[in-house]
């Protein structure tokens, strides 16, 4: 009998001096890799919801394609995805892969990434069609980068002509600056930190994507995709304004996810401090805003996020 009063006691003790938020549902939140914008928000996002008593822990990832499959699976609770993908997953149309993705919701739009090839100032790669027979980074296997890169050079002819590298962004321009790389993409928000990093220690430029795509019919075929000019002075070195595209890049959840936790997140991510927070750890979170929330977004919203935006009037 004694034991067993020790034991309660015990037990009750604990509960007095553990917070109770350790027992709390922890949420997966599914970024992507080392030096990427995506793992940027997730670990942003875990830091100002960890102020709001709900706990988000950041994980690095392969990136879009990944994250899909991980929230659809249950896998992780949240993760950031370009929109192109999420619909195309939606409706078994990812390359490679005709499994539909039915249980991946949207919550609200990031940011614009565009793409970004990196070649070195002096070298004879003046275009995309320039690389054939180089090396090239195209993002880690399983990523929006990846995927985008090769139905890029598929369009062009160019994928089984390039020798291309399935390096996350760092390693590749890595690749770049030590070899064997000739050249390496990035397709996420601007400034991109391994792009920063490389520019300041080597003459690179970025190839001008919108004009030799767009004169290929490459967005008549794709019109997710939008034009987006990366500003001169981005990157060190980079004296004029580079033309390029982009797509959306979303905050996604399993459909499973508690309507209020999504709701709770979107109040503290979208409040004018919350706002500014991102701001603070990336600068291409400067395109968030409550009014353009819903930008680029084409599949079914989470019911957390729905109950917000129709809140805010975004939805009428």
């Amino acid at each position: 009998m004694k034991k067993i009063k020790s034991i309660v006691l015990a037990l009750v003790f604990t509960a007095l001096v553990i917070p109770m938020d350790l027992f709390s549902q922890v949420y997966k939140f599914s970024g992507g890799p080392s030096g990427g914008t995506y793992q940027y928000y997730a670990s942003a996002i875990s830091t100002i919801a960890k102020k709001n008593d709900v706990r988000v822990l950041a994980s690095s990832s392969g990136g879009s394609i990944e994250n899909i499959r991980t929230c659809n699976s249950g896998k992780s609770s949240f993760g950031v995805a370009y929109s192109g993908h999420v619909f195309a997953a939606l409706n078994g149309n990812l390359n490679k892969d005709d499994n539909k993705y039915e249980d991946v919701r949207s919550i609200g739009f990031f940011y614009g990434a565009p793409g970004q090839m990196i070649v070195e100032k002096d070298s004879e790669i003046k275009s995309l069609k320039d690389l054939e027979g180089k090396r090239v980074g195209v993002g880690n296997a399983g990523s929006g980068a990846a995927a985008n890169a090769e139905m890029m050079f598929k369009h062009l002819g160019l994928w089984d002509k390039i020798k291309h590298e399935n390096l996350g962004y760092r390693g590749a321009a890595d690749g770049l600056k030590n070899g064997p790389l000739d050249a390496f993409w990035v397709f996420a928000g601007y400034p991109n930190a391994a792009v920063l990093e490389v520019a300041l220690q080597e003459d690179v430029v970025l190839l001008n994507l919108w004009d030799e795509l767009n004169n290929s019919n490459y967005f008549a075929s794709n019109p997710f995709f939008q034009k987006r000019v990366i500003p001169a002075n981005t990157y060190n070195g980079q004296t004029k304004d580079v033309p390029s595209f982009q797509d959306g890049a979303l905050w996604i959840a399993n459909k499973d996810v508690p309507e209020d936790v999504v709701y709770k997140l979107c109040k503290t991510i979208w409040s004018p401090e919350g706002l500014a927070s991102m701001v603070e750890v990336h600068k291409s979170a400067k395109a968030m805003s409550v009014a353009g929330g819903l930008t680029g977004i084409v599949t079914p919203l989470h019911p957390g996020a729905a109950k917000f935006w129709k809140e805010m009037g975004v939805i009428k």
